[in-house]
């Protein structure tokens, strides 16, 4: 498909019409102004494609899956599993059982940290994580390391975002036990050289995860390539559901791992004696999974398809770099996070103004922002600040969006200081 409308345009094509049109919350205005929504690194809105989706499941096919002989139970099985053999597709992972349904970019770190420890963790080892984490890729690895006696140890960061590689390596004993960083910081919107990580991290067969909840959505990610042992991501930030995300896990470490959870549909036979548990992957889907999420994901899939992530990616890379350039105008302004590789966001505080005051002023003019710590509370302490303003991108937005979000940043100034 022609990505642009014409050079004049910032707006994306789909199916014809500017991309935005295809998204019914953003059709609204908030307080009589147009919304512009740039708070995309938290969630992403829909399509009217999932929406639509969502509505035809529970009309039509709403049942539990695996488990029925009856039709509309087959029917939602079969599509369930289609979609997990499209996420094997997305992201190329060698075989679709690899690809396990979760709740969530936080439930599939907690699985693997829950698993792990209890499969590879023991007193005196080591989990190495990076100084740009999720809170959700720091504490279930402190839960897993206090119950066994482990350590967590952190790659630090120079004042840029930027990982320090030197540092790194030297990190890298033989205690250290499993690595696991994000492969683009939401807070910082740096790109972390993942790739170069799990190639040192595997010179000494040490597994990696990869958080790739900031990273799917905007570019390309071969699981295979990367070499990654686990990978997990969100539905919601990738304009599909809430409540589904995907755990990738190679094989093997899917088979080492203990479950996580018990219950139906991850056990083979149950006795009151033992248990054999099932075959991949619903060896880690007990209980009834979030049906309507997983099958309605594939319509968001079909969305990033058909827009082309190559497309995507230059789009959002130009609302980047023009963001970046429009906000060097103001000299009230300085970003946070400068790494030569970003995408996705631009972290920003503004001298002599808290950011929470400025983000209540852009929403009475209707630009939606976040505002805090972004639940990396340890990157704003390496910063020494209490938070920042950050505005994210998706592939509805443009470059009119960021002239509007200026002229309103710039009177929240005046307002405030």
């Amino acid at each position: 498909m022609e990505a642009f409308t014409d050079q004049n345009e910032t707006s994306l094509l789909y199916k014809g019409e500017p991309i935005h049109k295809h998204f019914p919350a953003l059709q609204q205005s908030v307080y009589g102004k147009p919304l512009v929504y740039f708070d995309n690194a938290a969630t992403t809105q829909k399509p009217q494609a999932v929406i639509q989706a969502i509505t035809d499941y529970y009309s039509t096919i709403n049942s539990n899956i695996h488990r029925g002989v009856h039709f509309l139970s087959q029917k939602a099985t079969d599509a369930y599993e289609i979609t997990r053999n499209a996420i094997s597709e997305f992201i190329n992972a060698a075989h679709a059982y690899e690809v396990i349904f979760t709740k969530g970019t936080t439930d599939g770190i907690n699985l693997v940290a829950d698993a792990f420890g209890s499969y590879g963790l023991g007193p005196g080892d080591s989990v190495l994580i990076s100084a740009m984490e999720h809170h959700s890729n720091i504490v279930p690895w402190q839960i897993a390391c206090e119950k066994k006696g482990a350590f967590l140890k952190v790659i630090p960061m120079n004042e840029a975002g930027e990982l320090l590689m030197d540092e790194y390596e030297k990190l890298l004993d033989d205690k250290v036990k499993i690595v696991s960083l994000t492969y683009v910081s939401n807070s910082l919107g740096t790109v972390n050289p993942v790739k170069e990580v799990i190639r040192l991290a595997h010179e000494r067969n040490i597994p990696v995860l990869v958080d790739a909840a900031q990273a799917v959505q905007h570019t390309k990610v071969d699981v295979q390539e990367l070499d990654c042992d686990f990978m997990v991501f969100s539905g919601h930030k990738m304009y599909g559901p809430t409540g589904i995300g995907i755990l990738y896990g190679k094989e093997e470490w899917l088979n080492k791992l203990p479950p996580y959870q018990g219950g139906g549909d991850m056990i083979k036979t149950v006795t009151f004696e033992g248990t054999e548990y099932n075959d991949l992957p619903f060896k880690f889907e007990a209980g009834t999974p979030h049906i309507e999420g997983a099958i309605t994901l594939l319509s968001a899939l079909d969305f990033i398809k058909e827009v082309g992530l190559d497309n995507i990616e230059r789009h959002e890379s130009e609302l980047l770099r023009y963001a970046t350039e429009r906000l060097s105008e103001i000299p009230e302004v300085k970003i946070i996070g400068t790494a030569g590789k970003k995408a996705g966001a631009i972290s920003l505080i503004v001298d002599g103004a808290h950011p929470y005051d400025i983000g209540v002023l852009l929403d009475k003019m209707g630009i939606a922002v976040r505002t805090g710590h972004h639940c990396t509370q340890p990157v704003m302490d390496f910063y020494q600040i209490p938070g920042t303003l950050r505005l994210s991108f998706a592939v509805y937005n443009t470059k009119e969006e960021i002239d509007l979000f200026m002229t309103s940043l710039k009177r929240a100034i005046q307002i405030l200081i």
